[in-house]
């Protein structure tokens, strides 16, 4: 095997065929009816240039090469160099010039993926349509490549994903003429869900009536699933509906998406009655709720039915065990809050801490910020408290907000246990904690313990100089003495 003299090199944009040995001879690979090479970079390499990649390609593909050979290089070598990675479909279209040579899946698979990912579609049809005129050498026995199908329906994946079905039908067409039997299943998957994705609902539908009636290919739960989807989308529930029922008696069963989707559908019709039974029929089938289970249903409730109602089910639902941690209850605390149910918001709390159930922050916080604007300062210190105990870190506004409120009602020794078991959980204080406990000592006449603080904020940093040192420590003295006087004259 040797390779073909290049033409000789002219400097102009590799768009012109002359580049390399000219493949309209080419007697393996399918070709335009008139010289071309589709759509290459526009970028114009001078002479000096494409004698490097001439040189190149001699330096690193020796005469004789194999499929191996030429995948290695490409992968391997051109893929990854600065000036002539993008083209690899000259190199690889030139390569079924040689003589001898034929590309095997290997080459044909990594062709196919590569164009596919950077968006090089007529490039892939050629080499689709190349791979039915020259198979790969697997091919030349009784039974087709395995490695077919897979190449195949990544392509069809690629034309799929931009809303290419033309290009994607005829891919999917010449593929079954060149595997043995019936495509699997995942083909025609990957064909319904691009018509869904880009709410082409009829055809969606017609070619799973290809599938069932003319084809006779059995469809799976991830078939259904995008159609039930599909129907909801286009308003059409109660076809969805229909299609879960064909779904069962064709023996096919529902996963967690097949429910997910239905019990939306039912609170996006104002069913909220049948879109709860749905969710326990589930549980009753022994299917287990995921994340998004709870959020499509708790959401559906709480804005159709009412946020006690959410609150309710939700409660049920965590004594059968049903919510998985992980779940945030935020928007049912949060529309307790804004009702007014503040207290029924803490019960909601409590019951998901006695089930060791998740919260997070933010649900967490948004109670507290409620329980401060009512006043109830000492329910708003025991949640902050346990949060922590639990765990869970405040923001740091929430935390100072309540270390400013504990000392404004003069239980700065609480506020300052406070910053100690923030502290064990990471939450480390600022400048803004430290002032407001030293005034909250000074008020207190409590000078010892705010004299400690004041020592902290020397060692961290956060006293920029001396005067503002001897304030604090002035300020501490003046309010000792302040609260001894007050005591003397309560005691005459």
């Amino acid at each position: 095997m040797s390779y073909r003299k290049l033409s000789k090199p002219i400097a102009k944009s590799l768009k012109s065929p002359t580049f390399i040995t000219p493949i309209t001879t080419n007697p393996n690979l399918t070709k335009p009816t008139k010289p071309h090479l589709g759509p290459l970079p526009t970028v114009s390499l001078s002479l000096t240039s494409q004698q490097q990649l001439f040189q190149y390609l001699k330096t690193h593909l020796k005469p004789s090469f194999t499929p191996q050979d030429l995948l290695h290089f490409l992968s391997r070598k051109l893929h990854y160099h600065p000036k002539f990675t993008q083209f690899n479909i000259v190199i690889f279209r030139w390569a079924s010039e040689v003589d001898s040579f034929r590309h095997d899946h290997g080459t044909y698979e990594w062709m196919v993926r590569t164009l596919a990912i950077t968006d090089r579609f007529n490039d892939l049809k050629l080499v689709l349509e190349g791979m039915g005129s020259n198979p790969c050498p697997c091919s030349d026995g009784i039974f087709s490549c395995s490695r077919t199908e897979p190449i195949f329906r990544f392509a069809i994946n690629a034309y799929s994903r931009v809303g290419r079905f033309d290009e994607a039908l005829v891919a999917f067409e010449n593929m079954r003429k060149l595997i043995d039997g019936k495509p699997n299943v995942v083909m025609y998957n990957i064909m319904i869900n691009g018509f869904v994705r880009f709410r082409e609902h009829e055809k969606a539908l017609e070619f799973y009536g290809r599938m069932v009636n003319k084809d006779r290919v059995r469809p799976d739960v991830v078939t259904f699933n995008t159609l039930i989807n599909s129907y909801c989308r286009n308003s059409q529930f109660y076809s969805g509906l229909d299609l879960f029922k064909e779904m069962r008696n064709r023996g096919c069963y529902p996963n967690v998406v097949t429910f997910n989707t239905l019990i939306q559908g039912f609170l996006k019709e104002r069913k909220f009655e049948e879109g709860i039974k749905m969710a326990y029929e589930m549980l009753d089938l022994g299917f287990e709720f995921s994340i998004v289970t709870c959020e499509v249903l708790f959401d559906g409730v709480c804005r159709g039915v009412g946020v006690s109602k959410a609150c309710d089910l939700l409660v049920d639902l965590l004594r059968k065990k049903a919510v998985p941690d992980g779940f945030d209850c935020l928007n049912i605390v949060e529309g307790l809050c804004k009702e007014g149910k503040v207290d029924r918001a803490l019960d909601l709390v409590d019951e998901l801490w006695g089930k060791s159930n998740f919260l997070s922050s933010i649900t967490c916080t948004t109670l507290i910020e409620k329980l401060r604007i009512l006043g109830r300062i000492d329910k708003a210190f025991s949640l902050i408290e346990r949060m922590l105990n639990e765990g869970i870190v405040p923001d740091s506004v929430t935390y100072n907000c309540i270390v400013r409120d504990l000392c404004s009602i003069g239980r700065t020794i609480d506020a300052n246990k406070l910053r100690l078991l923030a502290s064990k959980e990471g939450l480390d204080p600022d400048c803004m904690t430290y002032n407001l406990l030293v005034f909250g000592f000074s008020r207190e006449g409590r000078r010892k313990e705010g004299e400690v603080l004041v020592d902290e904020m020397l060692e961290k940093d956060f006293l920029p100089d001396l005067a503002t040192y001897n304030k604090f420590m002035s300020g501490l003295s003046n309010g000792y003495k302040s609260v001894l006087r007050r005591n003397h004259v309560m005691s005459g």
